[in-house]
């Protein structure tokens, strides 16, 4: 199959997507630090549905042209209570503040929450008629009233990212043609999305993000509900998605003994991935480290997949 015939046939198992509205952005609260700001701003991603997020801006002037920019995707964990917070770097955990950490690296990076999370959790009217209906009970809520839509959470995860690249991208101060995207886990899982849905997102990371949705089941292992798209494994797998990148750079990082990601099934996804890219003529492109550990994103982890996204989006910019 080709990559026009999956990208058409996996959008129609996405489903319906929301209809895009203005963003009316507006920064809200400002919060300085020696070496960056941190302000929260509110955004539209539909008609009456205003969200907030983190937006991290290097200190100093931005260089000519703009910074680069990236839309840092949080984790799930189980943890409804943080979302942008989390990448942001304001929870205790420095192992998943990596949004701060690119930001200090000089990019602009953009923190939402996803639906279901922090500041997106069960809405209060839900919550009169139905007091039961918080984080995980909700996260299925919205997957299983979607699905009776003719959507899917997925599909609606993606259309709320595209409006954060467009926050980001439209900045005055950042050079539009050069956004990432990077994530942990279910951050991972969207960054992956996102990067395959979005043509604008020139670069993206994930770490502990996916394997094969046949090994995850053939495990027996439940995951996020965006996961599930409906129909996917008629077309193909996530091994599909992620060689439909080419030539796009992208990098992924699993651990040998993540409990959630069955390794074996990582490593055939690499192998074809790597295949992908290699006819493409793109092999220097895609990078996957399969690092001796759990589900996590250790330190020097991190500034490797940093160092990808500075070949791609820093270091490309200066040879244009």
């Amino acid at each position: 199959m080709s990559n026009e015939d999956l990208r058409r046939r996996v959008l129609e198992g996405l489903g319906r997507f929301p209809e895009p509205v203005p963003l009316e952005a507006h920064e809200e609260a400002v919060h300085e630090a020696p070496d960056h700001s941190r302000t929260l701003v509110s955004y539209l991603v539909e008609a009456g549905e205003r969200v907030t997020a983190w937006l991290l801006r290097p200190g100093g002037l931005p260089p000519d042209g703009g910074w680069p920019a990236i839309v840092a995707c949080h984790q799930h964990a189980g943890n409804f209570a943080w979302g942008k917070s989390e990448p942001a770097g304001l929870t205790p955990d420095p192992m998943y503040h990596y949004g701060l950490e690119l930001c200090r690296r000089g990019y602009v990076v953009v923190c939402p929450d996803h639906l279901c999370f922090e500041d997106r959790r069960t809405p209060a009217r839900l919550l009169e008629q139905s007091p039961d209906l918080i984080d995980a009970q909700y996260e299925l809520f919205e997957l299983t009233s979607r699905l009776l839509q003719g959507s899917c959470l997925q599909a609606k995860y993606l259309h709320d990212l595209r409006a954060a690249v467009d926050l980001v991208a439209g900045l005055p101060e950042v050079d539009g043609s050069r956004v990432g995207t990077i994530g942990h886990s279910l951050g991972g899982q969207e960054a992956l999305w996102l990067t395959w849905f979005d043509p604008r997102v020139g670069a993206g990371v994930s770490s502990c993000g996916f394997a094969p949705l046949r090994d995850i089941l053939a495990a027996g292992i439940n995951h996020n509900k965006a996961m599930y798209v409906p129909g996917l494994l008629e077309v193909g797998d996530i091994e599909d998605i992620v060689s439909g990148l080419t030539p796009r750079p992208f990098l992924l990082t699993s651990g040998a003994q993540d409990r959630i990601f069955p390794i074996e099934g990582v490593r055939r996804l690499v192998a074809t991935v790597g295949a992908a890219y290699q006819r493409a003529g793109a092999a220097g492109c895609f990078e996957a480290v399969l690092f001796p550990g759990g589900h996590s994103f250790p330190e020097d982890l991190r500034h490797h997949t940093y160092a990808f996204l500075d070949a791609h989006l820093k270091e490309r910019g200066r040879d244009e």
